[in-house]
This record gives structure tokens, C-alpha cells and sequence, in this order.
């Protein structure tokens, strides 16, 4: 057996450039060709989400606080974010996708991969290439002319994702052992996804500096010394293009936190950002189809540091109102000049239909409303219909957008 895959590259990753930025500049023409800087929240204090290309050449980079962002940047423009535009073209992207294949990952809001070895055999007929650019040329069809996206083409996903990395912005590269070694000596260790600081002194410490070094290394020196585990065999097949993260996990828990906008907040104000927080957990867990046994929450106080506290409840829960009445039980400790806080619910379990219990007809008159608000905000829009205790904080608290997982959207 070679010891590279040589089977034809047929997983390919696309990845929209600046996503959220190009999606701003997209629905509004007045910003293409300017630096702007998506922003969670609209003052100098809050961190850069997103930069534009036209202020990622003036230096500006994603946490940057916009405050020190604009003296490199001074014509920089600040544009809060608006998730909603986002999850529109997620979801686009997402159509256009899976036009090509039955198996589709969504890896992030604006990363996404399409495994062809699942695609009929007319799409199979075709260079891959070639679909990569009918799919770079749909984009700006029908989402818009502005939209740009590198894509990566590999025999594993790792391998496409880094090929997805190069030659931005709106490159298209196919990664295969006839050029890795090439691509390899171009790069640096920390340029490879999941080799952050920790994993590199991992591989320092046994004369590891470069890809092509990593590359070269056996599997018993990355199983035995570097990873101690079966990761390091993980690691060998992966640089060679074999398929190790064709995987998928079932969510464990669910949480939110947000960052106070002041710090002069009364104990009442506080709980009803605290209340949109459960809200916000219990619709995410419900749509997992989840009910939860524990919940957790903590603070972040500029007098005391961090704080939490906890409890594991005799039944499974999943509305938003349990939600609440047990967190906000448990906040009752909570420090004083709180700057953060946070909800998060676990030990998951699936939301079964029935339970047998005493409260029986009460359970059920619950799920029903529960269902029935769920519908209503799924259709016209989060936080359509929620607790009045939560009216005032809902000006403040507001979907952030999802990075990472895409089991929300």
C-alpha cells in the first residue's frame, strides 16, 4: 500500500472570504472597496469580529478592539452585526452545496464540505475543478456579485481545509501527494488546523519545526512520544490525505453568556438579561431535541473574579420557564459588580414524548405551549414571542453570531 492516498480528491471545502464583512458589503454597494470591522456591539470598546479585506491590509485583525483598530485603520467603519443576513447566505450556501452531493457538512456559518464519494454518477463524470468554479460563478448569481470563496480540494477533509486556506482571497487549490510536499514547505507548523502553541511544543520537543518535518515523522514517534495516545496515529494518516474526521459528535450541553453593558446594572436589570439567556439556551436545546438534568451558572465580578454555582435536578426539564426558575435560584449568591454571566444546561438526555410522572397532564399542557412559542419564533423571527421580564433586555441582549457549530441555524 502507498503510503500516501492516491484515490481521486473528492472531498472539497469551501470557505467564504471575510464572510460577514462581504455579506455587508454585498447588501449594501456604499461599502465595497472601504475597510469596515463587524462588531457585536456599537462602541470603541467592543472587539472586531469580521474585518473586510480592505482593512485586513491596513493591519486590522479579528479581536482587535476597534479602538486600537481604527489608529491603524482610521477610515475603518464599524458595522454591527446582523445574523439574520448571515443565516440567509448559510443557508444558500447550503443549497448550492447539496445540489452535488447527499453527504454535506457545514463545518462553521461560512465554511462548509461536500464529500462527492455520495454524489450520482453524472456529477461524478465531472473535474472536480471544474464544479469549483461553477459553484465560485453561483455564488454571485444568486446571492450576489460581491461573494467570494476560496475552495480546497483533497482526498481528506484535513487536507482540503488547508488547500482552502491558500491563495486567498478567492483562490482554488487541489492539495494531492504529487504537490504536498511543495505546498508543505510554504507553511508553518501553526498554519495547520489543530496545531495551535500546545501541540507545537509537542512536536518541538522532538525536533519538529516545520510541516514537511511533521510529514517525515514515523507513527510511533507521534503516537508514542508527541501525542501519547492513538491521536498521534490519527495525525499520520491525516497529513497523508487519509480520512480520520469524518466524524460527528452529539452536542453536550448548551449554553450562552453575555457581556454587561454596564457596570452600574440593578440586581432586577441583571435578571432580565439572565432570563433572555435561559430563553436563548432552552430554544437551542429544544431544537436539539434535548431536555436537560443539570444547569449551571456563573459571573464574572471585578471585585470578586468568577463565580458560579450549580445543581443536577430529580427530573429532566426543557422548558423556559423551569429554566429560569432554577438559574435564578441559583444567582441568588452571585456576587456584587458583576461584568459577565452566563447559563449552561447538561447532562442532555433525548426530550422523550411521554413521561410517566404524578404531574402528568401538567407536563404536557407545558410542552405544548413550549412547542407552540417555538414554532412562532422559528417562523417570524427569535425572541417573536418570550417573557415580559425580558422586554427591556432584549435591546441589549442579542443573537451573536454563531461561530463554530452550525446546529442552530
Amino acid at each position: 500500500m502507498s503510503e500516501f492516498n492516491l484515490e481521486r480528491p473528492l472531498i472539497m471545502h469551501i470557505d467564504l472570504n471575510s464572510c460577514f464583512a462581504t455579506v455587508e458589503q454585498q447588501a449594501r454597494p456604499m461599502l465595497r472597496g472601504k475597510p469596515i470591522g463587524i462588531v457585536n456591539r456599537a462602541t470603541e470598546h467592543t472587539a472586531i469580529v469580521t474585518a473586510s479585506y480592505e482593512a485586513k491590509a491596513m493591519g486590522v485583525k479579528v479581536g482587535m478592539k476597534f479602538r486600537e483598530a481604527k489608529v491603524l485603520c482610521p477610515g475603518l467603519i464599524a458595522i454591527e452585526s446582523d445574523p439574520p443576513k448571515y443565516r440567509y447566505v448559510y443557508h444558500k450556501l447550503l443549497d448550492i452545496m447539496r445540489e452535488y452531493s447527499a453527504h454535506v457538512t457545514m463545518k462553521s456559518i461560512d465554511e462548509g464540505i461536500i464529500d462527492f464519494h455520495y454524489a450520482t454518477p453524472d456529477v461524478l463524470t465531472r473535474d472536480m475543478v471544474e464544479i469549483a468554479h461553477e459553484i465560485k460563478r453561483r455564488l454571485k448569481e444568486e446571492i450576489g456579485v460581491w461573494m467570494r470563496c476560496n475552495i480546497g480540494i483533497s482526498t481528506n477533509r484535513f487536507l482540503a481545509k488547508t488547500a482552502a486556506g491558500l491563495n486567498k482571497p478567492d483562490g482554488l487549490t487541489v492539495l494531492t501527494s504529487h504537490n504536498l510536499r511543495e505546498v508543505f514547505c510554504t507553511l508553518e507548523l501553526t498554519d495547520l488546523t489543530g496545531i495551535a502553541h500546545r501541540n507545537e511544543r509537542r512536536l518541538n520537543s522532538v525536533g519538529i519545526y516545520t510541516p514537511l518535518e511533521f510529514l517525515a515523522a514515523d507513527v510511533v514517534t507521534l503516537q508514542k512520544i508527541v501525542f501519547k495516545s492513538v491521536i498521534g496515529r490519527w495525525w499520520h494518516d491525516r497529513l497523508r490525505g487519509r480520512e480520520v474526521d469524518d466524524v460527528s459528535s452529539d452536542v453536550k450541553r448548551v449554553g450562552r453568556q453575555y457581556v454587561l453593558e454596564r457596570f452600574d446594572l440593578s440586581y432586577d436589570e441583571i435578571l432580565g438579561r439572565l432570563h433572555h439567556l435561559c430563553e436563548s439556551v432552552g430554544s437551542r436545546m429544544r431544537s436539539q431535541q434535548k431536555s436537560a438534568r443539570g444547569i449551571y451558572v456563573y459571573g464574572k465580578s471585578r471585585r470578586y473574579g468568577y463565580w458560579h454555582s450549580s445543581t443536577l435536578a430529580s427530573l429532566p426539564f426543557y422548558s423556559d420557564a423551569t429554566i429560569y426558575a432554577l438559574a435564578r435560584r441559583l444567582f441568588e449568591k452571585a456576587p456584587d459588580e458583576l461584568k459577565e454571566i452566563g447559563i449552561h444546561v447538561y447532562e442532555l438526555e433525548p426530550l422523550h414524548d411521554e413521561q410517566i410522572s404524578l404531574f402528568y397532564d401538567e407536563m404536557v399542557r407545558e410542552r405544548s405551549v413550549t412547542e407552540a412559542i417555538d414554532q412562532i419564533n422559528r417562523r417570524y423571527g427569535d425572541h417573536t414571542i418570550h417573557s415580559a421580564h425580558t422586554l427591556e433586555s432584549g435591546v441589549y441582549v442579542r443573537q451573536k453570531i454563531p461561530f463554530g457549530s452550525t446546529r442552530y441555524l
